[in-house]
């Protein structure tokens, strides 16, 4: 992907007050700008304030069609209070002469996608937007609008019971191109080859050491606690735990050729007050093969291979 290209998700950019000397120039030009919803009227077109003008996104130009969800009424209606791209359509005179502008949200997202379809590929790398929750996986808006998935288990490695463990909505984050389907404009993408291998992980940490992590799951043999997003570690179950705690471990050992870590835990730790941050391994790409596992593995290696994009 070329690296002077980059369509940033709304609202990264900051919201326009503009004149209309400027207005018929960003017309003109195409210039993409950005503002925040004022209101929905009810025929279903958003309201946008422009400095003293004030623009219209008539229904039709709200969201390109084949974006999933796009013929909801709720996709429009929950546009209101937050920040959208647009291009300058028209600009006309109300009945008392003040100027409208008429804007389009549908036409800058068409573009994009064009673009990112003859561009795109995966393995790249992309600042992405969490726009909403599930318990399937998180929405992400990587550029001007365009909604992809970011599937529950491509999130990392150490499973999760809900991306909500990872994300908050409106948090900005990198993610991978995973694939592209070009016939149904959908692109799908992948997270947990950002957080770094298990030897990359496991190297900031030795026996010996106390340190803080997570229960994820809890299993008849043992409990495994999450010390990293890529990153888990064993050890005997306890009564008093259960998955979502915060923990006190201690390190008895690191396995690298069976990709172990023994724990022992110490203590119970009060929940987290603070969104979580990254620590990212890569954050440029292409990627074309990823390896989890160490290279003395013992067993079958853990790959991601980024294929080509489907006609």
């Amino acid at each position: 992907m070329p690296k002077n290209i980059h369509f940033p998700p709304e609202g990264l950019t900051p919201p326009v007050t503009i004149t209309l000397s400027q207005l018929q120039e960003a017309m003109e030009h195409g210039t993409v700008l950005e503002s925040v919803v004022q209101r929905c009227d009810v025929e279903h077109d958003l309201h946008v304030p422009l400095g003293s003008i004030h623009g219209i996104l008539p229904r039709s130009e709200v969201t390109a069609p084949w974006i999933s969800g796009a013929e909801r009424e709720i996709s429009v209606l929950s546009r209101v209070g937050k920040q959208i791209c647009f291009t300058v359509k028209s600009i006309q005179a109300d009945e008392k002469g003040a100027p409208i502008a008429y804007l389009s949200r549908r036409e800058i997202q068409n573009k994009t996608m064009d673009w990112y379809l003859e561009h795109l590929a995966p393995g790249d790398v992309l600042t992405c937007r969490v726009t909403r929750l599930e318990s399937f996986g998180a929405f992400l808006d990587i550029g001007r609008g365009i909604i992809s998935m970011l599937p529950l288990e491509s999130i990392s490695v150490s499973r999760i019971p809900h991306p909500s463990v990872r994300f908050q909505e409106g948090q900005t984050i990198l993610a991978v191109v995973a694939g592209i389907d070009a016939g149904r404009r959908r692109i799908t993408m992948t997270h947990r080859e950002l957080l770094g291998t298990w030897m990359e992980n496991a190297s900031r940490f030795s026996p010996g050491e106390t340190v803080q992590g997570v229960v994820r799951s809890i299993q008849d043999y043992g409990s495994f606690i999450e010390l990293a997003p890529n990153l888990s570690g064993l050890c005997d179950t306890r009564d008093d735990l259960s998955v979502g705690d915060r923990v006190a471990v201690y390190i008895k050992s690191i396995r690298p050729e069976r990709m172990k870590i023994k724990l022992q835990v110490i203590q119970r730790l009060p929940p987290e007050t603070e969104p979580q941050n990254f620590s990212y391994q890569v954050t440029d790409g292409p990627l074309d093969r990823w390896v989890y596992s160490p290279p003395n593995y013992e067993k079958d290696p853990i790959v991601t291979t980024f294929k080509e994009a489907v006609p």
